[in-house]
């Protein structure tokens, strides 16, 4: 899978399981060239994520929440993903 393909998929997995109000994907690894971990062909990625399903969360649920939409990506094809998770009731 290249690295657009794995925006989408990112996306559409957080699209499917938190209905977000607001979602920006953005693939970083060209920043991470020669780093040990993009040996590996996975990618870097930052999530910019606004969702209900975040109210009454806090940082770490909203994380765990993320990840646990990535599935296994995270073993596959994420090496490494920061995450900026609202809840729509903070905006």
């Amino acid at each position: 899978m290249d690295a657009s393909e794995r925006v989408e998929v990112i996306r559409q997995r957080l699209q499917d399981q938190l209905c977000p109000e607001s979602l920006v994907v953005e693939d970083e690894s060209h920043l991470h060239v020669g780093h040990a971990g993009a040996r590996d062909g996975r990618g870097h990625f930052r999530v910019f994520i606004v969702s209900p399903a975040f109210n009454g969360k806090n940082r770490i649920a909203r994380h765990r929440m993320v990840y646990s939409a990535m599935g296994d990506l995270m073993q596959t094809d994420i090496h490494a993903l920061s995450i900026d998770a609202t809840a729509s009731d903070e905006l």
